[in-house]
């Protein structure tokens, strides 16, 4: 018996998909569909968007971006939680409503449910070290900690992880406190 072969989801068929509430992400080929996050998930990207805005005000070497569309070629599109880059990549980065190159920093918030925290932890964090994101931090809110994974040789590898009631550094952002 011959095997199946599915067809392969381009980010054009995802431009297809009626607006109806859910997040459609394609990555490889692969078609995946999650509720919108709900409040305490927006909770936290609202007081990460917050302290980076108080940071970028003072220090205004980038732009930071809540949801945006972020499309690696035709086969993989995502919405990440958080991405922030620097002014002098911003051409690179932005093209017409999308961001088109990896940003410097991924933020993903874990959302309830196996398969998206394994999307996150897994699928999207190869995605992401595969198109060059510099830094990927993942927040688990049910754990109370953000963990930061750094590109290194081709791969996100874990560097630190902090806990809810330390304070958040990055190199990426000299003095930026959290």
């Amino acid at each position: 018996m011959a095997a199946r072969i599915e067809p392969l989801v381009t980010v054009d068929d995802l431009d297809a998909t009626p607006e109806d509430g859910n997040r459609y992400e394609v990555i490889e080929g692969e078609l995946f569909v999650a509720r919108a996050p709900g409040v305490p998930h927006q909770r936290v990207l609202k007081n990460f968007v917050v302290n980076f805005g108080i940071y970028l005000t003072d220090n205004p070497i980038g732009e930071v971006i809540p949801t945006p569309g972020l499309i690696f070629g035709k086969y993989s599109g995502v919405i990440p939680d958080i991405v922030f880059y620097t002014h002098e990549r911003a051409s690179e980065i932005i093209s017409g409503e999308r961001l088109v190159a990896a940003p410097e920093l991924v933020i993903e918030i874990l959302s309830r449910g196996h398969e998206n925290v394994a999307r996150d932890r897994i699928v999207k964090r190869q995605l992401y070290a595969k198109y060059g994101v510099a830094e990927y931090w993942i927040v688990d809110s049910e754990n109370r900690s953000i963990e930061v994974y750094r590109l290194q040789n081709g791969s996100l590898e874990l560097a630190v992880i902090f806990r809810y009631e330390e304070e958040i550094t990055t190199p990426l952002l000299q003095g930026f406190k959290c």
